[in-house]
């Protein structure tokens, strides 16, 4: 996140407790949106709403909350675009991603901070893992695991020009990584050792 976000509108997609945006309130941004919508639910033994509401009492914060999923993400929906979309550790746990980024560039103005589970694949092309059930991390909300190509390109399709992947581990240590996680998958006899080994994560800036 930029260090300065003075004078800027902030919408945090899947907000869960607030953390990102307070922080962006913390530094200096002039709107914050803060929006969830599966976990304020208070489904699947997530914590509701609670952490995000005591949050903002305690910090006495301006922050803004809206109820909302984010296939239903439009402009008149938030309140107008955004100067900044904070889209973090969510991508992988919708059931049609494409559309969904579709959705969040609708309402990006200009940059869009994207943080996500990928799959590490072997190819350079781009492609995706379909995690049914608790294939992954025994998390049933854990639907697809993009390879890196495939997020830069579904965010390029969607309209973005420029994308740059900011954070990513470099190729040799997430081999001896995955082949770590897989010794251990195969130990504990997990039923896919596949799917935890070959998990990673990355931060991509996208602009329009």
């Amino acid at each position: 996140m930029p260090e300065s976000l003075a004078g800027k509108t902030v919408l945090d997609i899947g907000a869960w407790d607030g953390f990102y945006s307070f922080e962006a309130e913390r530094r200096g941004a002039e709107r914050v949106v803060a929006m969830d919508g599966f976990v304020w639910r208070n489904e699947s033994g997530h914590p509701s709403k609670a952490g995000f509401e005591f949050a903002r009492r305690v910090l006495d914060s301006g922050v803004e909350d809206v109820f909302l999923d984010v296939m239903d993400l439009s402009p008149e929906r938030v309140g107008g675009t955004f100067d900044v979309v904070l889209f973090l550790g969510v991508l992988y746990h919708l059931r049609h991603p494409l559309l969904a980024l579709e959705r969040v560039f609708s309402v990006s103005a200009d940059l869009l901070i994207l943080e996500t589970h990928v799959a590490r694949l072997g190819t350079r092309r781009p492609a995706m893992v379909f995690y049914p059930g608790e294939e992954l991390d025994w998390d049933e909300t854990n639907w697809w695991g993009p390879n890196e190509a495939a997020v830069v390109e579904m965010l390029r399709d969607v309209g973005y020009r420029h994308v740059d992947v900011i954070a990513s581990r470099p190729a040799v240590l997430s081999v001896a990584r995955s082949a770590r996680r897989f010794t251990r998958a195969r130990r504990q006899r997990w039923a896919n050792p596949f799917t935890y080994a070959t998990g990673d994560r990355i931060v991509v800036h996208a602009r329009r």
